[in-house]
């Protein structure tokens, strides 16, 4: 009887690794193929405009697959999705490894994106159901979403060499060897799992029309900044992304079997852990995008140099996000999110002392604060969005604080990358008019307006983090209103 107690121990953790696997590829694969953009590029003879429509059909593809996959997986069986979805995606990162011109290219990455798109809810919804004990499960949801950072670290680390040695096509076919690992082990190791509540129809038109409105707004998003935030065509998507959530939200106010069921929101635990994390990944991803170009820019480092950076950041997600977990019943859950947000906010602060003299070191330890921060409370954070809701239904909610994080980062990118730019313009301007010029020789003037644009943009980027702390750190009370009547227990604390 213990033999097979400790044996059924080893079989959840092995899951644990099994859709670790599936979730690092797939987030790896999204930072990796950025790193071989320019060899793209020269290879298909295209722009960087049209290049970024490589990684801009990628997002808009997964962002709206995500809630579909969540709610398939609920209804036909959470392992036949993931197994459909992982094999899908490896297929289609091998397409994309032997594309032969741009439009090939996008064409394999939607395939990869919507393939890819079925490992988050469907993977939340088997370690929720594998993982029933409170403790277990906080501490196996919060090892597991921290493979997303770690994906982000290993991919300019993995991805620079791969390039290097073995050409741009080595990033999408080096899915295939590990890609089959990841199923072999999901075939021996998941047990398949589905809802109580059998789907009889599926919603097509709330698919179709949140469909639009996520595609709309995720494209202003990615391409505002190019267009123009107030240009015709960012006009157009904020216009489209209006209407129809309108009318998606009357669609699944209606529907039997919504595709995202609207009663989640009057869950105050559920959109109090939502909102949360869209604060914190909005300010962790809008800013911390900013840390590769800045090392690159202004500390003179490479593509592999720069991913060194983020190594420690890696390890101190995944520590901090194991010792999180073992607070589960001894602290209460909405303290540990909340002492964790503040952490992160000190972290991200620490950036704004950043200057061209900076060291590598001076970029390290502020990337660990902050990603000890964030992995302090990430075991809660996705712990309570799998409990406060009913077990049949977890796959849909794991599906929407998935797009929520996607277009959170979005979100996080467009607005401080803007608060950036307009903050070099107005330095720009400042610094002039305070500044006087001395000098007779045209490389005196010229060294001149170039101490001005270096001191312009040094400043901005510090702006930006002092912006983006200050972000964070009035998200981290939205925690304080997680109130769990019983917090010891782990199973549908809210009632629907």
């Amino acid at each position: 009887m213990e033999n097979n107690k400790k044996k059924s121990n080893n079989l959840r953790w092995l899951v644990l690794l099994t859709v670790i696997i599936g979730t690092f590829l797939g987030r790896l694969d999204q930072t990796i193929v950025n790193l071989a953009l320019p060899k793209i590029m020269s290879d298909f003879s295209i722009s960087v405009t049209s290049a970024g429509w490589i990684a801009t059909a990628y997002i808009l593809a997964n962002a709206i697959f995500v809630p579909i996959w969540g709610k398939l997986g609920d209804t036909i069986g959470r392992k036949k999705v993931y197994i459909l979805g992982f094999s899908i995606f490896i297929f289609g990162s091998v397409l994309a490894g032997l594309s032969w011109n741009l439009s090939s290219m996008i064409a394999f990455r939607v395939i990869q994106a919507i393939a890819g798109s079925a490992d988050y809810p469907t993977a939340m919804a088997i370690l929720a159901v594998t993982f029933s004990e409170g403790k277990e499960r906080a501490q196996a949801l919060g090892i597991w979403s921290s493979s997303f950072a770690a994906a982000s670290v290993f991919g300019p680390l993995l991805g620079g060499p791969l390039i290097d040695n073995f050409g741009w096509r080595s990033v999408f076919l080096v899915n295939l060897p590990i890609g089959l690992i990841g199923i072999i082990m999901a075939l021996a190791f998941i047990n398949e799992s589905t809802s109580e509540k059998k789907t009889m129809r599926f919603d097509w038109w709330g698919s179709i029309t949140l469909g639009v409105a996520l595609t709309s707004l995720v494209l202003v998003l990615d391409k505002g900044t190019d267009w123009g935030w107030l240009s015709l065509n960012s006009i157009i998507s904020y216009l489209l992304t209006v209407v129809f959530m309108m009318i998606f939200v009357h669609v699944e106010k209606k529907a039997k079997e919504p595709i995202v069921d609207l009663k989640f929101f009057k869950n105050n635990l559920f959109v109090s852990a939502l909102l949360n994390s869209f604060i914190i990944f909005m300010g962790m991803m809008g800013s911390i995008f900013l840390i590769p170009i800045f090392a690159q820019t202004f500390l003179g480092m490479d593509a592999t140099q720069t991913g060194y950076l983020f190594m420690p950041m890696a390890f101190m997600m995944v520590i901090a996000s194991a010792l999180g977990g073992t607070l589960v019943g001894k602290v209460q859950t909405r303290y540990v999110i909340f002492i964790g947000t503040l952490v992160a906010a000190g972290g991200m602060f620490f950036f704004s002392w950043l200057d061209p003299r900076s060291t590598a070191l001076d970029i390290m330890w502020p990337l660990s604060i902050m990603a000890f921060g964030m992995g302090f409370g990430m075991a809660q954070r996705t712990n309570i969005v799998a409990s406060s809701v009913p077990e049949h239904e977890v796959g849909i909610a794991s599906s929407i604080l998935a797009l929520a994080r996607n277009i959170a980062g979005a979100f996080g990118i467009a607005v401080f990358g803007t608060i950036l730019n307009n903050r070099i313009e107005s330095n720009m301007i400042t610094i002039s008019q305070l500044s006087a010029y001395n000098g007779h020789t045209a490389s005196q003037f010229q060294e001149f307006i170039s101490l001005i644009a270096l001191k312009a943009q040094v400043s901005a980027y510090d702006y930006v983090f002092i912006i983006a702390s200050i972000f964070i750190f009035v998200g981290s009370f939205t925690a304080l209103f997680m109130k769990i009547e019983h917090e010891k227990k782990t199973k549908a604390h809210v009632e629907m």
